[in-house]
């Protein structure tokens, strides 16, 4: 079996841009990689699992809310290096974007804390660039295609 750490290949990541108004659905991360950190919902796809199944099923562990359709958004690598620079983590991360249908967001799996994040209260969750990247298209996305 592969490893999560240290692996020989890289693992396929799902996450999911979930919006409830403006505010976007971030998590606390419980577990490495990013330990403690902020980030969107997601996890590690499972063999025989397709990646919208992955989605939601990840969202429903990790905060207990169902989202509408899943728009594929973005496609992500997530590379973590060790201090000798070997690689520690390789996710290859695939987003969608959805928004908020029902449900109460709460931690759950290897989540600590969640929060529905208003545009300005962003920088104070100290998030990557790429998260922040990833979640500015989506918010264009929206803007183009209120309908999402």
């Amino acid at each position: 079996m592969s490893r999560r750490e240290y692996p020989d290949r890289p693992w396929v990541g799902i996450g999911v841009v979930a919006f409830r108004g403006d505010a976007v659905l971030l998590v606390r991360r419980g577990k490495p990689p990013r330990l403690g950190a902020w980030s969107l919902p997601g996890g590690a796809q499972r063999l025989g699992e397709r990646a919208e199944e992955a989605a939601r099923r990840e969202l429903r562990e990790e905060t207990g809310i169902e989202v509408g359709p899943l728009r594929l958004l973005a496609v992500v690598d997530g590379i973590t290096r060790d201090e000798c620079d070997a690689i520690r983590f390789h996710y290859t991360i695939i987003d969608y974007l959805a928004r908020w249908r029902s449900g109460e967001a709460r931690p759950g799996g290897d989540v600590t804390e969640v929060a529905w994040a208003a545009p300005g209260d962003l920088p104070r969750y100290a998030l990557t660039e790429a998260t922040l990247r990833v979640i500015a298209e989506a918010r264009h996305r929206l803007a183009d295609c209120p309908g999402v």
